[in-house]
């Protein structure tokens, strides 16, 4: 299966990222990627977007992560609620009962 997901490029603690369209299984430093769909740079907030292949990608089924479902809805390149990724955290009872 295929997955559009960010690739984590730059230098220590100067991060920058690829939108890529992959396989699913393979890690996502492996570097292992059939095409780069955009740049976002965190720092400076730009973000460059190929939003033709990526429709295409997307037409061709494949799927999207949720930092980059994200990142395509607020480039309004899809239409669709962004996705709250934050995790739950569970509430632990230290009295045990």
């Amino acid at each position: 299966m295929l997955i559009i997901r960010m690739q984590r490029v730059g230098r220590k603690n100067i991060p920058s990222f690829r939108m890529v369209i992959t396989e699913k299984k393979r890690a996502p430093k492996s570097g292992a990627y059939l095409e780069v769909l955009g740049s976002y740079n965190p720092q400076t907030k730009k973000t460059e977007l190929a939003s033709e292949r990526i429709k295409y990608w997307i037409m061709q089924g494949a799927q999207i992560s949720a930092t980059a479902h994200n990142l395509l809805v607020g480039a309004k390149i899809i239409e669709a609620k962004k996705i709250n990724k934050a995790k739950r955290s569970k509430v632990v009872d230290i009295t045990g009962n």
